[in-house]
């Protein structure tokens, strides 16, 4: 069974995906962010969710749920308003536990 891919932010920075195939759901409240998160993921039809990294940073024990399964992999994205780090955040902890020192930013 092929799965999908969904993002989950707001309008204005997920519209464009629309247009190559990917399912949106806009939200602009943190409550609904975390319900939608919930529902996408639980569906089993998505391998990939993408979160702005507003929701990312809303949804924290939401996605906790969600950090020791293969699927789906939730992974942040930067919104219209910039890049906020989170995406370098995340990938230089992910060095620091599998090596013990983040030899790639040096944090």
């Amino acid at each position: 069974m092929a799965k999908n891919i969904a993002v989950i932010g707001d309008a204005e920075s997920i519209k464009g995906f629309s247009a190559i195939g990917i399912d949106i759901y806009p939200c602009d409240e943190a409550e609904e962010a975390a319900r939608l998160l919930r529902n996408v993921a639980d569906s089993e039809t998505y391998a990939i969710i993408y979160l702005t990294e507003t929701v990312y940073r809303q949804t924290v024990k939401e996605r906790s749920r969600y950090e020791e399964r293969l699927t789906p992999a939730v992974i942040p994205l930067p919104g219209v308003t910039g890049n906020m780090g989170t995406g370098r955040e995340r990938l230089s902890s992910f060095v620091e536990k599998a090596v013990g020192s983040d030899i790639i930013f040096n944090n």
